[in-house]
């Protein structure tokens, strides 16, 4: 018999368009191995996901700048479609904002842990959790936020470089845009060019004081805060391996205990009132040892499944049990656990894993999305090297007009490279 309801069931919401995203996977499988009906609102298109045998349907997401209001219809059409209310789990930063904001709204067709209905976007924007460091007293990189190109320059200056450019809202990032969230930058002139783009990357851009990275140095915690503000489930791991190395995502995690982090957390989201599934980040001073806690994401980390305890409770279980008032079991910690994401560290996949290992996309019991995976991996892999390995497109020379003189002070020649420099950074970016 189930630990879980299962007449409640689950309805997964991600706007980001990222086919290659585990975490979605892993919350369909945890829920639907435990017999719950688990909806997932997220784009399909080639997606490993949809292969599930756990997914009872999946939903058009609304699109990726979707408005409260667009979100919202989104949800109440799929709720009249699964017909009873139903636990919403957002997967993305822009969903986890939103769904705090419509919480009111939403009942009571859906489920959600009650807590302020910003704090969610409060501790996303990057701004914003350097302020809620310092009032909470948690260790956080020296963080500024130029209002100038001259001021960007001096910052840059006094921190020091290397240094660490973020934007304050990642999630408004417009698609295509080339811009990352986060970037190790080394030059004063990355510095006024990352500045120069503020307006079209929709929210100020912070310099960061560099933490080098290094062995036993990247941390993350993975926690769910019940309606008491008791952080359950999850704990403390180690990245071991990121993707891209160094400043990406964890390709392979340990479940590490580690007291000073889960105090950190525990202090963090109970000075804050957070509740719910949370997923921090950590990365570990080299000279002064301390933890310094670098993002605090309002929902599940896509390695969450690393954190399933000897009663198989992880934080998205824990969020169904508690939001239907369900007890969460005392299950032990499965320290030495291990989690590998396949596509993006493929030969760890394959050494033994003492102290057990779970899989991003290969399962025994539900083979279809890992196989789907690596047919979409092999298509994305092998588009990018031809894009790498093409000749950059030549543009001819426009014919001049015998009967016509060129503008004033400017050539054919020196138009057309200019349009010939345009086409070849659109085709290596």
């Amino acid at each position: 018999m189930s630990l879980l309801d299962i007449r409640v069931p689950a309805v997964l919401l991600r706007i980001d368009r990222n086919p290659f995203h585990h975490g979605t996977l892993g919350a369909v499988r945890s829920l639907g191995r435990a017999g719950v009906e688990v909806h997932v609102i997220a784009d399909s298109t080639g997606s490993p996901v949809q292969r599930s045998r756990y997914v009872r349907r999946m939903h058009p997401p609304p699109p990726p700048e979707a408005t409260g209001d667009e979100i919202l219809a989104v949800l109440r059409r799929v709720a009249g479609q699964v017909g009873r209310p139903a636990v919403l789990i957002p997967l993305d930063d822009a969903t986890a904002i939103a769904a705090g904001r419509l919480r009111e709204d939403l009942a009571p067709s859906y489920l959600l842990p009650a807590m302020p209905a910003t704090l969610p976007e409060r501790v996303a924007d990057k701004a914003e959790l350097a302020a809620v460091c310092a009032t909470v007293g948690i260790p956080h990189p020296e963080t500024r936020v130029p209002d100038s190109p001259a001021r960007a320059v001096a910052d840059a200056e006094r921190l020091g470089l290397p240094l660490v450019a973020k934007w304050s809202r990642p999630w408004l990032l417009p698609p295509g845009s080339g811009l990352r969230s986060t970037r190790l930058v080394h030059t004063a002139h990355q510095v006024r060019e990352l500045y120069a783009r503020v307006a079209e990357a929709g929210s100020p851009l912070l310099l960061q004081s560099y933490l080098p990275p290094g062995e036993d140095r990247d941390w993350f915690f993975h926690g769910y805060a019940d309606r008491s503000g008791t952080v359950r489930a999850g704990g403390a791991g180690r990245k071991r391996l990121s993707w891209p190395r160094g400043a990406g995502l964890t390709a392979v995690g340990h479940w590490t205990p580690n007291s000073e982090i889960c105090a950190l957390a525990e202090r963090l989201t109970g000075e804050l009132g957070y509740r719910g599934v949370f997923d921090l980040d950590f990365r570990r001073c080299g000279t002064t040892g301390r933890y310094h806690l670098l993002d605090f994401n309002p929902r599940p980390g896509a390695q969450f499944r690393l954190f399933a305890d000897s009663a198989g409770l992880d934080v998205v279980r824990a969020l169904h049990l508690d939001l239907t008032g369900r007890p969460l079991p005392d299950g032990d910690p499965v320290a030495g656990r291990s989690f590998v994401v396949e596509n993006y560290a493929p030969f760890a996949a394959l050494r033994t894993a003492p102290g057990g290992r779970e899989l991003a996309w290969y399962a025994g019991d539900d083979p279809g999305p890992g196989r789907a995976m690596w047919a979409l991996w092999a298509r994305h892999v092998s588009g990018r090297l031809r894009r790498r390995l093409s000749p950059p497109a030549q543009v001819p020379a426009p014919r001049p007009n015998p009967g016509a003189a060129p503008s004033s002070g400017t050539s054919w020649t020196s138009r057309t490279t200019r349009t010939s420099r345009t086409d070849n950074e659109k085709a290596s970016s």
